[in-house]
């Protein structure tokens, strides 16, 4: 530690390659770590599993932003053919759904996707401008060709000296200890 009065933040520990960064990430959810994250150039088939992740809410919530995307689309094609603006076109009923296909779709999927934007956002808590972790030594390699595992130290099970052994016996090839700013 530089300066006695920064805070640490947590551990960052590199590893070999993407294989090692798996058994690792597996080795944490083991040892009952649920506050780290792995960090690749590329994405790791199986990691999400190997760090213990759940599968995303967002497929939900866009399932219902879409049920109400085309609902408001059929909604607003009715009212405006058969309440407001109530002609007879070619003898065809005022509420002739057939035609309300299109315009429903394109409302269902503006909705969708501006949800599935949102929500992404807010569940991976983007846009992030700051983290501790951009001032440490080796982060720059994570997206050349660098593997890493950053642990946080609100992790109920952090414990400086127990967590860095966890990661060395993992296969770390060297842990760096990230300070607060």
């Amino acid at each position: 530690m530089n300066n006695p009065q920064q805070i640490i933040h947590g551990l960052l520990a590199e590893f070999e390659n993407p294989s090692a960064l798996l058994r690792a990430a597996a080795r944490m959810r083991d040892s009952g770590y649920r506050k780290f994250d792995c960090h690749s150039p590329f994405p790791i088939h199986g990691m999400d599993e190997a760090m213990g992740l759940k599968r995303s809410p967002l497929g939900y919530i866009v399932f219902v932003a879409a049920a109400i995307g085309l609902s408001a689309g059929v909604l607003l094609e009715w009212w405006t053919s058969t309440v407001a603006y109530p002609l007879v076109i070619s003898g065809k009923p005022f509420f002739s759904y057939q035609a309300y296909g299109p315009v429903a779709f394109a409302v269902m999927v503006l909705t969708s996707s501006f949800t599935a934007l949102i929500g992404m956002l807010v569940l991976n808590r983007l846009p992030r401008y700051y983290h501790n972790l951009f001032h440490a030594k080796n982060f720059g390699r994570i997206t050349n060709d660098g593997f890493f595992i950053s642990v946080e130290k609100d992790d109920l099970n952090f414990d400086l000296n127990t967590t860095r052994n966890i990661l060395t016996e993992a296969g770390a090839t060297s842990v760096e200890v990230v300070q607060s700013e």
